[in-house]
């Protein structure tokens, strides 16, 4: 097994910046690698391609370890923005759903039916994500306030200063709040 060591820096060729990776591996070979030109930069999907195949072929010295880091990384706080997002759209449609009952319509209700399906399919498919759940619900309900205040014309102040629904009552496919 090859372990490596990389360092990433920039150097001026022409006038211009590019990035220089410097892998150290730990047979003692030393490795540069152009990063501004490489296929990562260049061409994402063929990238992706080109390290599942080293990553099955076990052509471990070869791969981009330092990108597939970082997608990996991204791709969670991809899922917890995800889920960030589709609390506050539910969120503020909770709010317009108790603060509007005038103006409630089908569309509303169908938009908290699609976002509750959508959380809970989330946290089915990334059970790890009901650990970020709090905190991500107390983040969304700032925006989802904002949401609301937005499409109902009511002022931000007139909303809660915090969540006034439980995470099971915003889960609840039978739950919509009394109005306000």
């Amino acid at each position: 097994m090859i372990y490596a060591t990389i360092i990433k820096m920039p150097y001026l060729v022409g006038g211009k910046r590019k990035w220089f990776a410097m892998v150290w591996q730990s047979n003692n070979q030393l490795q540069v690698r152009d990063m501004s030109v490489s296929l990562y930069n260049q061409d994402f999907h063929a990238w992706t391609q080109k390290q599942a195949h080293l990553l099955k072929s076990g052509q471990l010295a070869d791969i981009d370890m330092e990108n597939i880091i970082e997608e990996i990384e991204g791709m969670g706080a991809s899922e917890r923005s995800q889920l960030q997002s589709r609390l506050k759209i539910l969120i503020g449609h909770l709010l317009k759903w108790q603060y509007q009952p005038a103006f409630r319509s089908r569309s509303w209700k169908l938009t908290i039916e699609e976002q509750r399906l959508s959380v809970v399919e989330m946290m089915e498919d990334s059970p790890s994500l009901k650990g970020v759940l709090a905190e991500r619900l107390l983040k969304a309900y700032v925006h989802g306030v904002l949401l609301a205040a937005k499409e109902t014309y009511i002022d931000k102040k007139v909303f809660p200063e915090t969540c006034p629904y439980t995470i099971e009552q915003i889960l609840d496919a039978t739950y919509y709040p009394d109005p306000a």
